[in-house]
């Protein structure tokens, strides 16, 4: 009898660890790369429902974004990659590369760079880009986005700013108002430098990880034609789609995070 209690109790051991190791490799890191004239903040929706599902959130503040001072001459494609893979440094595991707007061009550079400690990537309303080319590269082909028309660049070409009466309208039109004047009490403008930058990237590498995109069918920023051939050009492993403008983490972040979490299941 005591033999058979013990062998039960052997048993019940083995199962719970196996529980726990299955429950342990579940949860996934997610690191969020924000897009052009934004900062962190606007993922603050999205990582607070993921992290309710037990997964860990990383969001990346790109230099000359947000709080961060470094001025606008000493920015470039590859310090953004640099500052993103260095918080992907600081994770044991494989992460969920998440990169909205410009943020996928800055994630396809990170990916070419390490393609073995990215499991996922996925797009968000964002730029795809094919070897050797750049943001500008591009968003010159895209006829339907009203961001081009309300651009000023500064007298350096350093910087580029927006009209701030077209701000709300290209950026977040279908979000609340108070998500409306976050982003304006936030903005900033952008450093020119890394629009004309053109990444490089591998079959071998960039072409190695798995690639998902969710399409922004309101989005006045990126118009949904580009996003198609983007996507077509760039062997896109599965699409959605959110009916919202180029900001769908404001106007909609509970769909957002319901997506990213049905990608990692």
């Amino acid at each position: 009898m005591k033999k058979m209690i013990s062998i039960m109790m052997s048993v019940m051991i083995i199962m719970v660890a196996s529980c726990s190791d299955d429950n342990t490799a579940a949860k996934k890191t997610f690191v969020l790369v924000h897009g052009a004239w934004q900062a962190p903040y606007v993922w603050n929706n999205v990582k607070t429902q993921i992290e309710k599902n037990g997964h860990t959130v990383l969001l990346v503040e790109l230099p000359a974004h947000g709080d961060d001072t470094t001025p606008p001459q000493n920015t470039s494609m590859d310090v953004y990659r640099d500052k993103v893979i260095e918080v992907i440094n600081t994770v044991n595991n494989k992460v969920i590369l998440v990169g909205h707007s410009m943020g996928g061009m800055v994630i396809s550079s990170v990916a070419e760079k390490i393609p073995t400690k990215i499991e996922k990537l996925i797009y968000i309303g964002a730029f795809v880009p094919a070897d050797n080319q750049s943001l500008l590269d591009l968003a010159y082909t895209d006829a339907q986005s009203q961001l081009g028309a309300s651009l000023v660049p500064s007298q350096d070409q350093l910087t580029l700013d927006v009209k701030q009466e077209n701000i709300v309208t290209i950026f977040c039109q279908d979000a609340a108002a108070n998500q409306q004047q976050l982003v304006l009490s936030k903005y900033k403008t952008e450093p020119a430098i890394p629009f004309t930058n053109k990444v490089t990237l591998t079959s071998a590498n960039f072409g190695s990880v798995t690639k998902y995109y969710i399409h922004t069918t309101q989005d006045h920023a990126i118009g949904i034609d580009l996003q198609n051939a983007m996507v077509k050009a760039a062997n896109i492993t599965k699409e959605y789609s959110l009916n919202t403008g180029h900001s769908p983490f404001l106007s909609a972040p509970n769909d957002v995070a319901k997506l990213f979490l049905e990608i990692v299941k």
